[in-house]
């Protein structure tokens, strides 16, 4: 069974590494052969996964656990090469195998002839890899590995279109809050490290998935859980970091509906869920996570009533099922949060890939009902008064204001430490700027420095 899961964890990366070595080799390869390598192989990996399951029932194991060694010792400190697959982690390895293999099939017809069709496809298959090793992870190290290569596929997919500024501008939004938020991930690898002595889950945590317990005092419950929620928080987009998603939309259909419907906005999900032993034991910490979950829910539910275009009502949607999983996750339904993760990011895959034809949809089945469709949202009138509504209508344009609280104390202070890193290492002040020619000065600075049709300066 050992076998089952390097090959099911290594298939994708294998498949990166060829087609990159292709790719910089200045060999492009034509559509329908990266096509029918990703069918193929999704395929391949769904039986291997499958067995891999069915062999684990048959055989009543509940968990398995690979040790390679140590990838490198600094005094007391290791970086242990562990992967562990449990009934945790393998319902969500064979899910994030599945959706893939669909959105590759999609992909190869709905990317026909786009420029950037063979950069997509190396892309998508590196998510997959990092997605497969965030679930298949033995230890916080390994997970922070698949983490980032996650975080990174996501940025490079929502700038995929990047000839318009738009798209690049808002993976760079996407990117500033990930990096924030990363690092109560990496934080709380340094917690655990010098508080336990180890960030092995089956050092951390005493039995199998779902019956486990912590390991570790409360306090160390209490400091941990709160810097994995700030980690989690950010990566499925919950409140106060919630305003990145409906960005991401930027990136092709395919990209929304694997990233943001099916997998990626469910990695913070996973993460508190394969830490729920640890939340648990922090009442404290229980009570932040659902706290995070009701308000993104409740937020999330107002601005998408609001939202004039499919991919951002979908977006909010994805946001108000994802609170209520962190909901769950804090309550302690840890069952009932791993269906509802699979379940939400199936109907989610579906309807992210019909969005382009929603409207089409929506004309057939009014001229099928003869246009007579009841309105919705008719039980908000009779519950709220009329200054109630359009305090929430306000609120819903605005977005609940997190664009604004981010802008101030996330997003601005990190743009505003990079472009004066930015001046640092190349040796340049504004007042110096004037004197390069524009070959001269780096593209951030001239960015920074645009100006407009009166001649103002205009802040990048």
């Amino acid at each position: 069974m050992e076998n089952l899961v390097l090959i099911t964890l290594l298939t994708p990366g294998v498949i990166f590494l060829g087609l990159s070595f292709l790719w910089l080799c200045g060999w492009t390869i034509r559509e329908r052969p990266v096509a029918s390598l990703t069918a193929g192989a999704y395929a391949f990996t769904f039986m291997v996964s499958v067995t891999l399951a069915v062999r684990m029932f048959l055989s009543d194991v509940k968990s398995i656990e690979l040790s390679f060694g140590n990838w490198f010792t600094l005094h007391e400190y290791t970086f242990p090469l562990v992967i562990a697959v449990d009934e945790l982690s393998l319902p969500l390895m064979i899910l994030t195998i599945v959706m893939v293999g669909i959105v590759g099939v999609f992909s190869s017809r709905y990317l026909h002839r786009e420029k950037g069709f063979q950069r997509f496809f190396l892309l998508l298959h590196l998510f997959a890899f990092g997605s497969l090793l965030i679930f298949s992870a033995g230890s916080l190290e390994m997970l922070v590995g698949g983490w980032e290569l996650v975080g990174i596929t996501s940025v490079l997919l929502i700038a995929f279109f990047h000839q318009r500024p738009d798209p690049v501008r808002c993976a760079m939004r996407v990117f500033v809050t990930y990096r924030g938020c990363d690092i109560g991930l990496l934080v709380a690898v340094f917690v655990l490290h010098h508080s336990i002595g180890t960030a092995v889950f089956s050092g951390l945590f005493s039995g199998n998935w779902p019956d486990q317990t912590f390991m570790g005092s409360g306090g160390v419950a209490l400091t941990g859980g709160l810097l994995l929620l700030a980690a989690a928080s950010g990566k499925s987009a919950q409140f106060p970091f919630s305003s990145w998603l409906p960005r991401a939309m930027e990136g092709p259909t395919p990209s929304s509906a694997i990233f943001y419907g099916a997998i990626s906005v469910h990695a913070g999900a996973y993460l508190l869920l394969r830490f729920q032993p640890l939340i648990a034991a922090s009442d404290i910490a229980s009570i932040a996570v659902i706290t995070v979950g009701l308000i993104t829910a409740l937020s999330a539910t107002v601005i998408g009533r609001a939202c004039t275009d499919i991919k951002t009502s979908l977006s909010y949607a994805v946001m108000t099922q994802v609170g209520l999983i962190f909901i769950e996750i804090g309550a302690g339904w840890k069952m009932l949060a791993l269906i509802h993760i699979i379940s939400h990011a199936t109907l989610r895959t579906l309807q992210f890939l019909r969005a382009p034809s929603i409207l089409r949809d929506f004309y057939e089945t009014w001229n099928a009902v003869g246009g007579e469709m009841a309105p919705t949202g008719v039980h908000y009138e009779k519950i709220f008064p009329i200054s109630v509504q359009n305090w929430l209508y306000r609120f819903a344009l605005e977005r609940g204001h997190k664009d604004a609280l981010l802008d101030l104390y996330l997003i601005g202070p990190v743009s505003r430490l990079s472009a004066w890193l930015n001046r640092h290492e190349y040796h340049l002040t504004p007042s110096r700027m004037q004197s390069f020619t524009p070959a001269q000065v780096p593209p951030i600075m001239m960015e920074e420095r645009t100006p407009d049709a009166a001649g103002r300066r205009i802040d990048g």
